[in-house]
């Protein structure tokens, strides 16, 4: 009798929508047994060498593996590879290996791990996202030395066949060349999450991926059959065969509704009765530039720029700042770009050197955004220098985060102001009438709306932000993550509001936070009146479709019904109702 085999299911972390079927190929991860050995005051030298000949040949390999990705995706996604480049290139990855090597007398492979694991410590106190991807870098680049020291050599995806689904603990730049080259057909890791360099990837190829499962690798077993479903972030592996034919048909769907959604590119986000609004993007990273324009979205509602500060480890220049904003401004003509100016806490930034920071126990209700500009102006007006400067490339709006009263806009403006002028100064050319606007994540701001907009060219609600401080809660904190209710009348009423104060004092108002890529709110929020919708490439379609088949009447007449109603759970229907029509 044949034995059944058993189905499990596992939750990441999306990386890159859509759904992919096939059979795994595994990248197990290595498993070094890790003990000091002695060695001899007269083989220390010898052992500092070889330590530094395997780091040698890890650069050699990430170069060419740079290389590899500027001639097959361009220049702009070599970020991953410079990051580990960079990393290698540390002073003081160099320094407190060789010491302890000098220093206790024992082997590279204990003194390089020690290294890696105390510096992964370090990170992991860090609450921030983006802080926990540097750590899967560290400890990558970690790996790569190690296999060097120990001429081990893991499974490659070279020897991959097309259509494989690649399990792997993580992925590295040279690991990325391949996953095009074999055509895969998508893949899962153990560790990462949505700002990952290679969540970014495999956006750009558009294949499913799903990313931190945490042990996918130590649960799966090489050519088991696996589903990769990337729009609710499952791995399924050895489904039944219900399961399989479900995921089949839902495959062949998605398919024909891709083809149905590339048909409206390059049509216009208007409505059945002509009533236009903009739809844009957001970005975090160059590397994200080819799927915005893919996508058929006008402009960039949002660019994060935190990426230019985080990237090295040091203050970035005027010229670099400018550099990043030119080019992203040049390729994304006719459209406008918003560039959003730093948005970070002082935790983030403290190896910028910024004179007289102190640590902050709670840093997201604390020095951050606007407040950390404000507090140090040099910093923020060469910031603004750059974005200045590469207003005359192209379309730029200026865009000030995190914005808690009118008084706190007005010093921002005067800051930019002296920018300005100290421009002039140097005869640099820039857009004079560059529009300046506010971001609306505050409640303090959303209550008073109506006077920053008299002050501002537009407004752009930040909802991920607003709902958390309107409920006092940490959204990623899974114990309280429940009550982020977007759909809760105190925050479609503060939306209403700030829509309406915009609109009152002559302004276009935009929104940037996760609600504005919802399908499920874009009538809604379209009914109340909202001028520009900015979300991330993947939702454009989806987004441009809801709009096009509803009239703005429609629109205003479901923002009413839905306002004038006290639950969620009947807000809820009213939507679906709508949805059915």
């Amino acid at each position: 009798m044949e034995q059944k085999v058993k189905t499990d299911v596992f939750k990441g972390v999306i990386a890159s929508s859509g759904i992919a079927i096939g059979k795994i190929y595994l990248i197990e991860e290595e498993e070094y047994c890790i003990v000091p050995k002695k060695i001899q005051k007269q083989n220390i030298k010898k052992e500092t060498e070889r330590f530094k000949i395997a780091v040698s040949k890890v650069k050699e390999e990430l170069i060419n593996a740079k290389k590899e990705i500027i001639k097959i995706f361009g220049k702009a996604h070599t970020l991953l590879a410079d990051a580990h480049i960079l990393m290698l290139e540390d002073p003081l990855l160099d320094r407190d290996v060789i010491r302890k090597i000098v220093e206790e007398n024992v082997n590279a492979e204990y003194a390089l791990w020690t290294t890696i694991e105390k510096v992964v410590l370090s990170f992991e106190k860090i609450d921030d996202e983006y802080f926990r991807e540097r750590k899967n870098d560290i400890q990558e680049i970690g790996k790569r030395i190690m296999r060097q020291l120990t001429s081990n050599k893991r499974r490659s995806i070279t020897d991959a066949p097309n259509d494989a689904i690649v399990v792997s603990h993580n992925l590295g730049p040279s690991d990325t060349v391949k996953l095009k080259e074999r055509m895969v057909a998508g893949f899962v890791t153990d560790v990462g999450g949505r700002t990952s360099h290679i969540a970014l990837f495999a956006q750009d190829l558009d294949i499913p991926a799903v990313v931190g499962l945490k042990n996918i690798t130590g649960v799966t077993n090489h050519e088991d059959v696996i589903i990769v479903d990337g729009n609710q972030g499952i791995v399924i592996i050895n489904p039944d065969e219900q399961t399989l034919e479900n995921y089949r048909r839902e495959c062949d769907i998605q398919i024909n509704e891709k083809k149905e959604l590339q048909k409206l590119r390059d049509l216009p986000a208007q409505t059945k009765d002509g009533h236009r609004v903009t739809l844009a993007c957001n970005i975090d990273t160059p590397e994200e530039m080819k799927a915005i324009i893919n996508s058929g979205a006008e402009g960039i509602g949002l660019f994060r720029t935190e990426f230019i500060f985080l990237r090295e480890n040091r203050m970035p220049t005027e010229d670099e700042q400018y550099e990043v904003c030119r080019d992203i401004v040049h390729k994304m003509l006719p459209y406008s770009v918003i560039i959003r100016t730093l948005d970070l806490g002082g935790d983030k930034v403290m190896h910028l050197g910024l004179e007289g920071f102190n640590p902050e126990s709670n840093p997201f209700l604390g020095l951050r955004a606007i407040r950390l500009c404000l507090k140090y102006p040099e910093m923020f007006k060469t910031q603004l220098r750059a974005i200045l400067r590469a207003s005359k490339e192209g379309k730029v709006k200026i865009m000030f985060p995190m914005i808690s009263s009118v008084s706190e806009f007005q010093m921002a403006k005067r800051l930019l102001e002296t920018a300005k002028q100290e421009l002039r100064t140097r005869n640099v050319e820039f857009d004079e009438k560059i529009e300046v606007g506010a971001m609306i994540e505050i409640p303090s701001a959303a209550l008073t709306s109506d006077i920053i907009a008299k002050e501002a060219d537009f407004l752009s609600i930040g909802t991920n932000d607003l709902i958390q401080y309107t409920f006092a809660i940490d959204r990623m904190n899974e114990t309280v993550a429940y009550m982020y209710e977007p759909l809760h009348l105190s925050v479609l009423r503060l939306l209403k509001h700030i829509i309406d104060a915009g609109h009152n004092a002559g302004k276009w108002v935009g929104m940037c936070g996760e609600m504005a890529a919802d399908i499920s709110f874009t009538s809604v929020l379209l009914g109340m009146g909202l001028d520009e919708f900015s979300v991330p490439p993947s939702a454009v379609p989806r987004i441009k479709k809801v709009i096009r088949n509803i009239s703005i009447e429609e629109a205003k007449d479901l923002a009413r019904e839905v306002l004038n109603n006290n639950d969620k759970d009947s807000i809820l229907n009213v939507i679906r109702k709508s949805q059915l029509v």
